[in-house]
């Protein structure tokens, strides 16, 4: 009978070939359809997840981090999930799974707590939606602290950044710059990009509302050397950070960034060619267990991900340097 634990050590322990027909040929007895049968009837889901919570020491001084990504799947034609949609990596619009992740962020450290895949046709659920859901059973159902959430600005929507202040935490977030604000109580709405700024508001940014966001809010405008700007917001007290500490916290939540590449270069998540969608769930599911299971030997070994997967293939390949099965070819 195959299990999960088989499927997850498969995916921790090669290096290209995630097809079940490729792990088939290499377990003595096994047929590919049992294993997509397997894949098909698992009972592994994002929900079900709770592998963060006892690695994690839960103080309050930490970030959780709200991301997406696609897994791209640009040939496909007939995998249930795959829709085209934005990818921020290319800037553009892509076929694949989109997934929305939770992470949780101490100092250099980071785990992630919970996702969910982006699959309107199956759930009727926005990302805006995952966004809050996320949140509200990391801190009520699973207890979990952070004072401060990071995000992009496409879960920026007045009714998350309401949904988030309620929650009485912190957080900084990026905005487009067609979004309306006023500086003063009936004094209209105008874009962002229309705003003057002192050297002191743009050291320390500046008090303004948004549009359909009952409280006030720190506007910091951020001019790279280029000339691009970010647009960055928080509901932080006036005068209490400045500039610099907005870039760093912005900076600190691409290290969701850093989650999805060690699980696309390290557990095969994209490469999965089942149909069905539950398939499809199944595996990623499985994926992040497989990261969890290399990132605790790291964590032991004070080592990368990375480093941890190539070890494995070490005794391998010193074998095959001092006897190896297909010598050079020398012509006579």
């Amino acid at each position: 009978m195959f299990t999960k634990k088989q499927y997850i050590e498969n995916l921790i322990s090669k290096p290209v070939n995630y097809t079940c027909t490729h792990l088939a040929d290499h377990v003595d007895g096994m047929r590919h359809d049992a294993i997509n049968d397997h894949l098909r009837r698992g009972k592994v889901t994002a929900r079900a997840l709770r592998l963060a919570e006892g690695l994690i020491e839960n103080q309050p001084e930490a970030y959780f981090i709200v991301d997406d990504s696609v897994q791209k799947k640009p040939h496909v034609r007939i995998i249930e999930l795959v829709k085209r949609q934005y990818s921020g990596n290319t800037h553009g619009v892509v076929k694949g799974i989109g997934v929305v992740n939770l992470v949780r962020s101490v100092d250099l450290d980071f785990y992630p707590i919970e996702f969910r895949l982006h699959a309107p046709s199956a759930d009727r659920l926005t990302k805006n939606e995952h966004f809050r859901d996320l949140l509200r059973r990391a801190y009520q159902a699973k207890g979990i602290e952070a004072d401060t959430i990071l995000f992009d600005s496409w879960c920026g929507s007045a009714e998350n950044l309401k949904f988030v202040h309620r929650l009485n935490t912190i957080f900084v977030t990026m905005v487009n710059e067609n979004r309306l604000v006023s500086l003063q109580p009936g004094d209209g709405y105008f874009h962002l990009q229309q705003l003057e700024w002192s050297p002191q508001q743009l050291r320390f940014g500046r008090t303004v509302k948004l549009k359909e966001v009952p409280f006030n809010m720190q506007l910091f405008k951020m001019v790279a050397p280029n000339g691009d700007i970010d647009w960055m917001i928080t509901n932080r007290s006036p005068g209490s950070i400045d500039t610099e500490v907005v870039q760093q916290e912005n900076k600190w939540r691409l290290r969701s960034e850093q989650l999805y590449r060690e699980l696309k270069q390290l557990t095969g998540i994209k490469k999965c060619q089942c149909r069905k969608q539950r398939a499809q769930r199944t595996h990623i599911a499985c994926c992040h267990q497989a990261w969890f299971s290399l990132k605790v030997v790291s964590k032991k070994l004070k080592t990368t991900l990375y480093q941890v997967r190539n070890s494995l293939w070490s005794e391998y390949l010193r074998l095959q340097l001092s006897q190896p099965r297909i010598s050079a070819y020398h012509p006579t």
